[in-house]
Parts: structure tokens; sequence; C-alpha cells
């Protein structure tokens, strides 16, 4: 607590302290969601989850607040144009700020794979089926599929940071044009035209970060005439702003998923024909707008109440493990379901009965201690990273090498967390995930690591 005030008391006057909150919200979301739709049940004598929206229609129209990704997306285009700027205006390169940004997303994602993988390894020499090991591996890991996109949008900063400030606010509009050329795919072939909205259309919620971010900051461009329409670089905070894309972002959700061929739901509802989260839909995207519109009328009375030091230190406190928190809530639910089996005590009510809504109350509290356990032995290693110091002037040719290298250490790193992904969860692997993988990802933050070792040395 007393490290907390001390933050808090230490915070910038500019700071925009709302975004910390949206970020906190929305992992708190997801974490919550997780946990309150899964269905746990028996197959063949083990445990087993599902998602319970199938059996919960009515619910569906919630998922429009609840899928809170592009909020995390929005925030995380702010944060990264807010520390790839500073980094810039200390003398620092978008090089040096591709291998430090990847500490803070790197370093707990492989405490989380590697205390998965021991686990695995110890299992499967105790004599367990490496099949069932790996659909145990396979639920913790899923929030590494999010990861995924994460990663590969932190590493397309810099040049998508200079595409914005070209063109403005025409990148997202393109962006989103080409999801809708990829739902079209999906829906009248070919279906790999969608494959690329896993990428775009989260750069697309990334890119208006950045108009944000933009807007909040001062214009040092005296002189010059500020772009308008599309081109403009700055997003409207506006109230009137937000009611209008609160308004016609619910206006293109009912259009596109009541009258159009896209599910109510914006999260995976099994058998439903599209998904508008995997990859993301033109639905989705407007979702994301009145999202955003929701989040403009909040603004001003959110950022008076951050002015209060208890909200403050609150949202700080989230901030700290927040990657913590997302990386290991379903290794939670792993850890209780196996406990409870063990004992002979897992409640498996059916889903909408009275007993099954009953359960929600206490299944949450269980699940919040145990995380809140895993969040003290393995938050410390997110909240120690440590502030970046801008390196000093090198050849051009070290230059070079360090941005090829940091781009072969990212790379590794998604190639692993991508093979992970798109294995399938009943497959064989006694370490739980694929060998190829781990590999994979080792090397990659293995040499991201290195780099990050070697900033400071002379060139």
């Amino acid at each position: 607590m007393r490290r907390l005030r001390q933050l808090a008391q230490r915070t910038p006057p500019g700071r925009e302290r709302y975004i910390d909150l949206l970020r906190a919200l929305a992992i708190t979301m997801v974490v919550l969601g997780h946990w309150g739709v899964t269905v746990i049940g028996y197959d063949n004598g083990r445990p087993a989850g599902h998602s319970a929206l199938a059996d919960l229609r009515w619910a569906w129209p919630l998922t429009w607040v609840a899928q809170v990704m592009p909020v995390f997306f929005l925030v995380g285009g702010y944060a990264n144009a807010a520390s790839l700027t500073s980094r810039r205006r200390r003398g620092g390169s978008a090089t040096g700020w591709l291998v430090d940004r990847s500490a803070r997303l790197i370093r707990p994602t492989t405490v989380l794979l590697l205390v998965l993988a021991a686990g695995a390894g110890i299992a499967t020499l105790r004599g367990a089926d490496a099949a069932q090991v790996r659909e145990v591996i396979w639920f913790a890991t899923i929030p590494l599929w999010f990861l995924v996109a994460y990663v590969a949008v932190v590493a397309l900063t810099p040049p998508m940071y200079a595409l914005h400030r070209r063109f403005g606010l025409a990148v997202p509009v393109v962006l989103v044009a080409l999801v809708a050329l990829g739902d079209l795919g999906r829906l009248l072939g070919p279906a790999v035209l969608a494959d690329g909205n896993y990428l775009l259309g989260w750069l697309a919620v990334h890119q208006v970060g950045f108009a944000w971010y933009d807007a909040a900051r001062p214009d040092t461009r005296a002189g010059h005439a500020a772009p308008r329409g599309l081109f403009r670089r700055r997003l409207p905070l506006s109230g009137r702003a937000g009611a209008v894309l609160l308004g016609g972002g619910l206006v293109a959700l009912v259009l596109l998923t009541v009258a159009g061929p896209y599910p109510v739901a914006m999260l995976h509802v099994p058998g439903e024909r599209l998904d508008n989260a995997a990859p993301p839909s033109l639905a989705l995207m407007a979702a994301a707008a009145a999202q955003l519109g929701l989040i403009l009328l909040l603004r001003r009375p959110a950022g008076r109440w951050l002015r209060r030091s208890g909200p403050w230190q609150a949202v700080l406190a989230v901030n700290a493990v927040v990657l913590t928190l997302f990386l290991w809530h379903l290794t939670a639910a792993v850890l209780l379901v196996g406990l409870l089996d063990a004992l002979g005590v897992l409640p498996t009510p059916p889903v909408g009965s009275a007993a099954w809504w009953a359960w929600r109350v206490p299944w949450l509290l269980a699940l919040a201690a145990v995380l809140a356990v895993l969040v003290a032995v393995f938050g410390p290693v997110e909240a120690r990273t440590r502030r970046p110091a801008a390196t000093g002037p090198a050849g051009v040719g070290r230059r070079r090498l360090r941005a090829g290298l940091a781009l072969a250490g990212y790379a590794g790193v998604l190639v692993g967390l991508l093979l992970n992904s798109l294995t399938p969860k009943e497959g064989p692997e006694p370490l739980g995930l694929p060998a190829p993988a781990l590999v994979a990802y080792l090397a990659g933050a293995g040499l991201l690591r290195l780099l990050r070792s070697g900033r400071d040395r002379p060139g």
C-alpha cells in the first residue's frame, strides 16, 4: 500500500488516467467473463469444459459490452504511441523501443510456458496420458491466442504509427474495409480471405488508439494547417462525437446481426456459421465503434473520479500485474477443477438451472482466491520491469543488425505462440506444448533478452 501511495503521488499531471482504468476494467471483464460462462461437466469420466453461451441465447446481446478485446487494443494503441514518442524524444530508436517493449509482454509469458511445460512433463513422467496432458495445457494457454495478435501489433507499431502520422484516420477506415472483404470470403468464398482479419481487425482498433493519443497531446506543428476529414490525426474526444459513435455503432450492429448474416454474440458460440471474434468481423468493428462512443461519453466523469487517491491506487495495483492476471486466470480454473475433482466434490449442475446460477458465486470467489495466490507468486515478474533508458548513437551497421535481430526475436515468439494455438488439443504432447512451438518461442524470447542485456553497451 505504501508503494502504491508513492506511485499515485508521482503520477504526472498530464497522464491520461482513464487509459489505465480502461485497461484494468478490460482485463477484469475478460477474466470474470471466461470464468462466468465456463461450464464444467464430465466426459468419459474426466472433467471437461465448454461455453454456456450456446444455452443462454438471451445473453448474446450482453456480449456487445462483454467483448472487451477492442478496448484492450484501443488502449494499447494509445500506450504504444505514447511510449514510442517518448522514447524518440529522449533520443532512442524504434528498434530500442521494440526490444524494451518486449520485456513487459514476454517475461511473464515465458514464466507461464515454462511452468506449464514443467508441470506437464512431471505429470507425463508420473504416468498421465500425454493426450490428456495436452488438453489441459491447451485450455490453460487459451489466453495466448490473443497474445499472438497483440505481439504482432506491437511489432508493427513503428511503421503503423508513421502511417497514422501521414494518413490519419484513413488508415483504420481502410483496414475495416479489408475486414469487410475478408468477411465476404467467409460468406461467399474463398474463406482464406478472412485469415488476414486476425491481424487487420485488431490493427484497425489499435490505429484509433494512436488518434486518441495525438488528440490528447499538444500539437507541435505550429503554422501548419491540421489535416481534415479522414486524414485528420486526432480523434474527436467530445461528448457529441461519443454520442455519434455510440448511436452509429449500435445501428450498424443491429443491421449486421438482426437483419444481416452475423451472429448476435460477439464471442464464440458453438454451431454458429460465423464467429465474430475469431477472426474479428465487420460486426465486431461496429461493436468497437459503439464501445468507443460509450468510452468517450464517460471520459470526463471517469477522469474526475480518478483524481481521487483511492480509485487511482486501485487502478495502479491492477495495472502492475495486468498481464499476469490475464495469463494465469484459466490456469486457476484448471487447478480449482482438478482439486474439486480429486476431492469428489466438483458440482456439475445443468446450464441455466437454479443450482448452476447459485454455484456461480462460490465458483467465482474460489477462482479469485486461486488466482490471487498465482498473482502473488508470479506477479513480481511483471511488476519488476524497469523503465528503459535511451541508448546513445550507434553505427549504421550495428543499428541494422540490432533491427534484424529484434525482428527475428519477435518472429520466433510469434511462431511459437501461433504453433501452439494451431496445434489440436487432442494430440499427445508430453510437455503439453508442441516441442517446435516451445523451441521457437524460447529462441525468440532468448534473443530479445540478449538484446535487452546489451542495450547500453557502446557500439
